[in-house]
């Protein structure tokens, strides 16, 4: 069923990691026209990393390139660990049974493991495992300038960083779908770090900022960070990773750079957001004075550049509806439904789309519980040119509150719905994760600018265009699906797309691809 696995252009070295990987210039696929696509479709699910979902995926860069040199993990002080540390506190989330204990978990080999091995712990993808650090200084921590060594180490999971699935397509319906069209196995996270910050760079390529912060009700939210500007400064001796995780040992792991970047979870100064309003006051804005509320963001996105070019666009979100007709659903525990995620909602952060402007009613749309708005527009072949949808909390795969097996077999029905749809035939969908969730893979990202590129992830490219059964090899990240729809609606760059290209090339990598790569015009 596959075709030959090559590069559409030449193999180009990482000088940062001495690695090889295809390089990002997309110029010579085979192509017509890309303007035959009239519409573009990304999903957006949660927290996972390439090798924990794709590990095994048939012709990929998979967990069969991984031997002992580029997978032990390593303790704080560099020495090889002789074993993964417990999982603390438990494999599975509060409230989850069967549970998998912490004292159940010791004693694990220092290499990857089967969360659903039966042989093991036996933990199937529709049980939810505990969440995993996946924080903006963590992340590049645990990749280690490209050995991705010590994700054991600066987590507080012990060894669930290196849990991954055996999927094969009977229990994955988005493996069955990924080996009908495209799937990318070079495809690394925008930005270091969890979903806040990659949700921004999936909109603007750009990193959120919280002026004066140090003068602000945010200023001990600002991280003590070392001078090499990607690690944070310890409080104490580190120890050992098998003697505990990382609380406590850090000076101040905060939201905040030491020059005031928002870089982990702040909530957005609109509702809904985790922060409420202000009894009293306007009830569409959050609380100012909590130090988690950002103040409203100015910077270009692609909306903005989307809509000087007449060009329709929407974010529907998950069960935005219901959240801000009732706050009880934000934000909940642990398999709640809806359980709407706040931060994951990047334009719900933007100054131009404020509550009661006409902006705002146009784009920021309720995709519906369980996505029903969102399908009608399928159905109905309504969706505008460009769409986001993001799934609801307890269908987008994040562990600690939700599990694989929901989410997944939510976007595959979505992808049904897409593939009858009447603009079906001139679709590309993206379907990717905003993060790796704190798993460990095993490829190197390369060496990019301050805010990224992070860990490898998923990305499926679903579309009438797209090569069949085919892997991708072509080097993107999150800033590609930006670079996709600038390139096919003939839009100005984003300042943090030119910045992240010179940064890259700059370090000896190549420039991040479009995604045409996947696709081929004349089929």
């Amino acid at each position: 069923m596959n075709k030959k696995l090559v590069c559409a252009v030449p193999l180009v070295a990482t000088a940062a990691f001495g690695l090889y990987a295809c390089g990002g210039d997309d110029n010579n696929q085979s192509s017509n026209d890309i303007s035959s696509v009239k519409n573009v479709v990304v999903i957006y699910a949660e927290n996972r990393s390439f090798d924990n979902l794709y590990g095994h995926f048939p012709g990929a860069n998979g967990l069969q390139n991984v031997t002992a040199a580029n997978s032990q993990q390593l303790d704080r002080d560099g020495s090889v660990l002789a074993t993964l540390p417990k999982i603390w506190t438990g494999l599975t989330a509060t409230g989850v049974t069967p549970a998998i204990t912490e004292a159940m978990t010791a004693n694990l080999p220092n290499a990857p493991f089967a969360i659903d091995d039966p042989k093991g712990f036996n933990t199937q993808l529709n049980v939810t495992t505990r969440d995993l650090y996946h924080r903006f200084y963590e992340n590049q921590m645990q990749i280690d300038g490209g050995k991705n060594d010590k994700f054991a180490a600066w987590g507080d999971s012990g060894g669930l960083v290196m849990g991954h699935y055996d999927t094969p397509p009977d229990k994955l319906p988005l493996y069955k779908i990924a080996q009908q069209y495209t799937l990318a196995d070079n495809f690394f996270m925008g930005a270091f770090g969890g979903s806040f910050l990659n949700h921004q760079w999936l909109i603007c390529a750009c990193t959120p900022v919280y002026p004066n912060a140090d003068k602000s009700v945010a200023s001990k939210s600002i991280s003590a960070v070392n001078p090499d500007g990607a690690s944070l400064q310890l409080a104490k001796a580190a120890g050992s990773a098998l003697d505990g995780n990382t609380s406590g040992l850090f000076v101040n792991s905060g939201n905040l750079t030491p020059d005031f970047y928002a870089v982990n979870t702040m909530q957005p100064p609109y509702q809904p957001s985790g922060n409420k309003p202000v009894s009293g006051a306007d009830q569409t804005l959050a609380d100012p004075s909590q130090a988690t509320t950002l103040p409203p963001q100015t910077q270009q996105h692609i909306g903005d550049l989307l809509n000087n070019a007449g060009v329709t666009w929407a974010w529907y979100g998950g069960s935005w509806g219901a959240a801000l007709a009732d706050r009880s659903v934000i934000n909940g525990a642990v398999n709640v439904v809806p359980d709407f995620q706040t931060h994951h909602q990047p334009f719900n952060y933007f100054a131009d789309l404020a509550p009661g402007t006409a902006n705002r009613a146009q784009h920021l749309l309720d995709g519906g519980t369980n996505g029903s708005e969102f399908i009608k527009a399928i159905d109905a072949g309504t969706l505008p040119q460009v769409s986001f949808y993001k799934p609801q909390g307890n269908l987008n795969e994040h562990a600690g509150y939700t599990d694989v097996a929901s989410g997944d077999q939510h976007i595959a029905d979505l992808i049904s719905h897409l593939q009858k749809s009447p603009q079906w035939k001139n679709m590309v969908v993206v379907v990717t994760y905003d993060e790796n969730g704190g798993f460990w893979d095993h490829v190197a990202p390369p060496k990019g600018d301050r805010w990224g590129p992070g860990t490898r992830i998923p990305a499926l490219i679903v579309s009438p265009y797209a090569k069949k059964g085919f892997v991708d090899h072509t080097q993107y990240d999150t800033t590609s699906i930006l670079r996709f729809i600038t390139k096919r609606f003939n839009l100005p760059s984003l300042p943090g797309l030119t910045a992240r290209d010179s940064a890259l090339v700059a370090n000896g990598a190549s420039k991040m691809g479009d995604l045409t790569n996947a696709l081929d015009f004349s089929q």
